[in-house]
């Protein structure tokens, strides 16, 4: 049996958490000692308007449970807004232990009709809203022992959604964007990996599944709930986590790894495109695959292919 998993004197910022998932991360966090700060603009799923009262509502069952939370309004879409997120934390509690970028929106649109507002405020708020957030509190980290960042990616960014190429593009720009964080983050303890979480929210009833219930149920009770994806959540932004720079999906109780992966691939002696379609079917071949490190490692393995050398 593992050891049970504790966040006492610790400090979690995890945005977007006056709804949903964020919200249970909020709350199961706090139960396990956590100093929590709950940062929500308390917007609509579409980023309209904000709204106070979602954040504070969080704080205010944290607080009646026993546990200890700071409200945050901030916007993660600007890089003031992000800062001022790990500025509470750090005014509040005198440290970031660990952060939780949850916050997000949708606006969903096919792709021939998709409007430059419809990417540019998607791609505000999940890919610069993260970096904006977890920029500050990587740089904290680092000078100061280390510590646990979990992105949020989504099914939908790692394998295609109709109607979501601006949500889908942004999700799997943070995938990127972690890799680099936990490259350089090795040496100064900071591990960061990416979560791509199914459950039923307020977001999902708006792209067509499920919505958020009504009634709070247990996971026992619902498949989509979404503490079926909180039990990876706090693992990954615990000290004792394993990993990092990696991919992991959470849904209805199902965990796994995603990878990024190369076949074997073909070693081309007829250089031209005829030379490629004659090899489709081999280089096409999902099986005996490898996950490289990073991309010093993928350059690695192509010298060991072709004997490239540079």
């Amino acid at each position: 049996m593992a050891d049970t998993i504790r966040f006492d004197d610790k400090v979690v910022v995890v945005t977007g958490a006056g709804n949903g998932l964020g919200r249970t991360y909020a709350l199961q966090l706090a139960e396990r000692g956590a100093k929590v700060v709950v940062n929500d603009l308390g917007g609509s799923t579409d980023g309209r308007g904000d709204d106070q009262s979602a954040a504070s509502r969080v704080v205010e069952e944290i607080r009646a449970a026993g546990g200890e939370a700071t409200a945050n309004f901030d916007s993660v879409a600007t890089q003031a807004g992000g800062a001022n997120i790990i500025r509470t934390a750090l005014d509040a509690y005198g440290r970031v232990d660990a952060v939780i970028a949850n916050a997000g929106i949708l606006r969903d649109r096919s792709f021939s009709k998709l409007s430059q507002e419809e990417l540019d405020i998607i791609l505000d708020v999940h890919l610069r809203g993260t970096m904006f957030t977890v920029q500050p509190a990587f740089n904290w980290m680092r000078e100061n022992g280390g510590g646990n960042i979990v992105m949020t990616a989504s099914p939908s960014g790692l394998f295609g959604a109709f109607g979501q190429a601006n949500y889908c593009a942004a999700k799997l720009g943070i995938v990127g964007m972690m890799r680099v964080m936990a490259i350089e983050g090795a040496k100064a303890g900071i591990k960061v990996n990416a979560l791509a979480p199914t459950a039923a929210t307020r977001l999902t009833a708006t792209a067509g599944m499920s919505g958020e219930a009504t009634e709070p149920k247990t996971p026992e009770e619902d498949p989509m709930s979404t503490g079926r994806v909180s039990p990876l959540v706090l693992a990954l932004a615990h000290a004792s986590c394993p990993a990092s720079g990696e991919i992991f999906n959470a849904g209805c109780g199902w965990i796994s790894r995603a990878v990024v992966a190369v076949n074997e691939g073909v070693l081309l002696d007829d250089f031209s495109p005829e030379g490629v379609a004659a090899q489709w079917d081999t280089i096409r071949d999902p099986s005996r695959l490898t996950v490289p490190v990073d991309a010093t490692d993928y350059w690695r393995m192509i010298q060991a292919k072709t004997g490239a050398t540079g």
